[in-house]
């Protein structure tokens, strides 16, 4: 059983399949990049519970922050980029920039804060690589709820107007 922030980044760092998603799409070079929400939750669960084979994705979800071309286009174009190096990943790729117009929220000032705003607290989470090509995790709500096995809505999504879109 994972106790620590620091025992789930040698999880994900010993993870082949997840270290080859993260270094392929550092090869992109996106801005304030990340990979998110159940590429994390689904491999920590996944160790919570002794699975020894990994839980199969409907997606990856990358995230990325860039003021300048808000363009849906430009992240389809990067799925595709993606998907030219990696075929058997289901890449899902949004810019952060503009998702807070669907989401019917004040614009977001970074990825981290747009992972803050997501619905639950067990998957508002991402990795990255920095600079040294190490696994960087944020969790803007903590990873008690993660290890816990825990699914709870984030500050954002208690109000009962909010709750009562996904909960």
């Amino acid at each position: 059983m994972l106790k620590s922030e620091n025992e789930m980044i040698e999880v994900i760092q010993s993870d082949k399949r997840m270290m080859h998603a993260l270094r392929t799409v550092r090869s992109l070079n996106l801005p304030d990049w990340w990979i998110v929400a159940g590429f994390v939750r689904s491999k920590i669960w996944d160790v919570q519970h002794g699975f020894l084979e990994s839980t199969p994705l409907p997606d990856v979800d990358v995230i990325y922050f860039d003021q300048v071309n808000k363009s849906e286009t430009k992240e389809k174009e990067w799925e595709r980029q993606l998907a030219q190096i990696d075929p058997d990943v289901p890449w899902s790729v949004k810019n952060q920039a503009r998702m807070h117009l669907k989401n019917n929220l004040p614009p977001y000032t970074s990825s981290e804060d747009a992972i803050a705003s997501f619905p639950e607290t067990a998957t508002a989470l991402g990795v990255t690589l920095n600079e040294d090509r190490n696994v960087v995790l944020t969790a803007p709500w903590g990873v008690e709820d993660l290890l816990q096995l825990r699914v709870k809505p984030t500050p954002l999504y208690q109000s009962d107007e909010r709750k009562s879109i996904f909960f």
